[in-house]
């Protein structure tokens, strides 16, 4: 591990300090498993924010783009 992912796995445990510990670790393996569609998801959540939505409805937009995508690689 590298520590560019230490410190993104330190990131995303305090944004989800409120997640249940089961969850957070299975969303956790979910982007070390697949990290590219993560940035893409990540990227198209920025996009939106720059265009004027907020981080929570960018958000919304974007995880209905990729509900099914993201379903399938959290069941694995």
């Amino acid at each position: 591990m590298g520590i560019k992912d230490f410190f993104l796995k330190q990131a995303l445990k305090h944004k989800l300090k409120d997640v249940p510990e089961a969850q957070r670790d299975m969303l956790m393996g979910a982007m070390e498993k697949n990290p590219d569609f993560f940035k893409k998801v990540g990227d198209e959540i920025k996009q939106l924010t720059k265009h004027g939505q907020s981080e929570t409805a960018a958000s919304m937009i974007v995880m209905r783009k990729y509900q099914s995508e993201l379903q399938k690689l959290l069941r694995q």
